[in-house]
This record gives C-alpha cells, structure tokens and sequence, in this order.
C-alpha cells in the first residue's frame, strides 16, 4: 500500500511542478520578452524550460517548449509581438511552423543533453542550459535563410544577409 501512496505522491509532485513551470513560461514570454538588448529580445522563457527538461525528462522540456512556441504563436496572431507578427502576414504557415518547432525543439534537445551528461551534474545542467538558446536561435536562424528568406531579405533592406543576421 505505501508503494501506491508514494507513486501517487510523486504523480502529483510532478503534475502541479509542470503546471508551475509551463506558468512560468506563459508569464515570461508575455511579460518578460520586452527586455531587450539592442533590437534582440532576451528569452528567459528557456530558463523554466531548462529546469523542466533537467527534472523531469526530455518530454517535458519539450512539452514546456510547446507552450513556449505556442504563446509566441499567438502573440503573432493577435499582434503584441510585431516581428512574429509580420512574419505571420509573410507566410502564416512557416511561421507558426517554426514559432512552436524551434521552442518544443530547444527544451526537447535540453533534456537529451542533461540526460546524456546527468553523471556530471553540474556539466549536464550548464551544457542542457547552453543547448536551448543555441537550438531556439539555430532553427530560428535556419528558416530565416531559408523557407522565410523573402522576410529576412526584406528585413536586411540589401545589406549583406549574414552580416545582418
């Protein structure tokens, strides 16, 4: 009977943790995602992702990373994020493609590089924190120069693409 109580215990523990975390999640990228450096905006949304993907697995960084991509999406969608916003009215359907492959992408990637790495504790949380942005931006990047590539040209106003990226 204890056995039973303590797996419901940690189902529970689990369950409200993610729930805390995927809030977390949606409370930064709608409140924090205005802090800037330069024109580029500083995602600490990955910061709850890493902790979920580090925690509890792969799947729940990138199930936290859906949220991420998903909150993104709608910003877009409704206007109160400009860039994604313009990217949608360029081509809808890569866009969100890429708003929620990129963000599920980066949290799934932190979990594998913690998973891999967990005998190192301290490497494996600092590598799993290190991979998100690095995934998030890469993919980012990657549909920028190619299936968005008319935006990003656009964007550039004829400056040198890799220069402007």
């Amino acid at each position: 009977m204890r056995t039973n109580e303590n797996k419901n215990h940690a189902a529970v523990v689990r369950m409200v943790s993610l729930a805390l975390l995927a809030a977390l999640v949606i409370v930064l990228q709608t409140v924090a995602s205005n802090i800037k450096v330069g024109p580029i905006p500083i995602t600490l949304t990955l910061v709850p992702i890493v902790i979920g993907a580090v925690l509890y697995g792969p799947g729940a960084g990138a199930g936290l990373g859906a949220i991420f991509g998903l909150v993104t999406a709608i910003a877009g969608l409704t206007g109160a994020d400009g860039g994604t916003q313009a990217l949608i009215q360029a081509n809808a359907f890569w866009t969100l493609a890429t708003c929620i492959v990129k963000a599920t992408a980066a949290g799934w990637v932190a979990g594998l590089v913690y998973r891999a790495l967990r005998k190192h504790q301290t490497l494996g949380c600092v590598a799993a924190a290190i991979s998100a942005p690095v995934v998030n931006t890469g993919l980012f990047l990657l549909a920028m120069t190619t299936v968005l590539r008319p935006s990003l040209e656009a964007w550039a106003g004829g400056t040198d693409l890799v220069y402007y990226v």
